[in-house]
């Protein structure tokens, strides 16, 4: 079958790769009918994520047609259309019976690594490093989809691929970023990066009873998107960031502040965002921050931050000083999919969302190796790709 392997930084292709097998009775076989590159997986074609390995198969955001069941599978059926979450979740374990799905303790076939890393292991996650389990990734023809009775959501007829493929990930995720906000309504919520994520942070935040939303990047499709779903939005070139939200809420700062950019922000975003990059070049560093000090700053007092960009290792300069004495609260998690799954499904089909808002460019995966350039770049007004194998 053909996918999007891994091959170094900036050196995605698609290739031939031996077709997946069932290896447990619990699996199931999916023939991908449509997946999508989600702002997590340049971190990946950066080379910022340790434990790649050349030909790994990339992709998280993945949904299609059951094609084959392991005997123990009783959910699935061949000829169901599912989508499948990107985390890899037993549905039995302490975390999962709690609902905390990604923090599975059976499915991360390289714990240890984890566990050295961060103290303790999260759950397998797919196409996404042998530090999660090392498991082939959605942007393929077929992909293995192991605990097939757990994750994978069915979709019922009438819903096309498009209007439910993000529940995979990035749905959920902006879902959850808004969620951790904890809002009553009448609030006004903060949100740095109008990526995929943050335009459903957006929409989700509106959705939970935001008075108002201020939605901070530079890129002008972005920024217009932010603003067709109702946001206020602040260009981090033109303005002080600080000092805008400052007018904006009287001095008070922002009830809630999302970062949903994580370890890769614009070095053009502040003097220690570059500073930041210097330390990350020259190995006295693993992750940039900028966007977690600024949030942390324009939070109120006793306001909280949502924490849903990727961060992997250690974070520098952390202004704790000012969470501590202010009161501030911090929520962040690998998004347990599972768990929001069924409540955003219903949104969908209540009309409540349409998710192919966020599209702006549907390929093959043979276009898949330069639109990981073209989404990385920024070109070409790309904001969320969208392949169909």
């Amino acid at each position: 079958m053909k996918a999007l392997t891994w091959h170094g930084k900036s050196d995605i292709r698609c290739e031939s790769v031996p077709d997946p097998k069932i290896e447990h009775g619990r699996d199931a076989i999916i023939k991908v009918t449509a997946c999508a590159i989600c702002g997590s997986d340049l971190h990946l074609f950066d080379g910022v994520m340790p434990e790649m390995r050349s030909g790994d198969v990339l992709g998280h955001e993945t949904m299609g047609e059951v094609v084959e069941v392991g005997a123990d599978n009783k959910k699935l059926k061949v000829g169901d259309r599912v989508v499948v979450p990107f985390t890899i979740s037993c549905g039995e374990c302490f975390f999962c019976q709690r609902g905390f799905f990604s923090g599975c303790e059976r499915t991360n076939r390289d714990f240890k690594k984890a566990q050295e890393m961060w103290g303790h292991s999260p759950a397998g996650l797919f196409g996404y490093s042998h530090l999660l389990g090392g498991y082939a990734g959605g942007q393929a023809e077929y992909m293995r989809v192991p605990y097939a009775d757990v994750g994978p959501i069915k979709v019922p007829d009438g819903l096309s691929d498009e209007q439910v493929l993000f529940l995979s990930d990035i749905f959920p995720t902006g879902f959850m970023a808004a969620d951790f906000c904890d809002l009553k309504g009448g609030e006004t919520v903060a949100i740095w990066g109008c990526g995929p994520v943050g335009q459903f942070a957006i929409k989700s935040a509106f959705i939970l009873g935001a008075e108002r939303v201020i939605a901070i990047d530079t890129v002008p499709e972005r920024l217009e998107m932010a603003r067709a779903s109702g946001a206020i939005t602040i260009d981090f070139k033109d303005e002080d960031v600080y000092e805008r939200i400052q007018d904006l809420t009287s001095g008070r700062g922002a009830d809630a502040c999302i970062d949903a950019v994580g370890t890769e922000p614009d070095t053009a975003s502040g003097f220690d965002a570059v500073i930041d990059r210097m330390k990350v070049a020259t190995f006295m560093g693993t992750d940039r921050p900028h966007v977690l000090r600024q949030a942390i700053h324009c939070c109120r007092n006793f306001g909280t931050v949502s924490i849903v960009g990727v961060y992997g290792g250690l974070l520098d300069k952390i202004p704790m000083g000012s969470a501590v004495n202010r009161g501030l609260t911090f929520r962040m998690a690998q998004t347990p999919v599972q768990r929001y799954l069924p409540q955003l499904l219903g949104r969908i089909e209540k009309g409540e969302i349409a998710p192919t808002f966020v599209i702006t460019h549907r390929a093959t995966l043979e276009e898949g190796p330069e639109l990981y350039k073209t989404f990385r770049d920024k070109k070409d007004g790309c904001i969320k790709v969208v392949m169909k194998p």
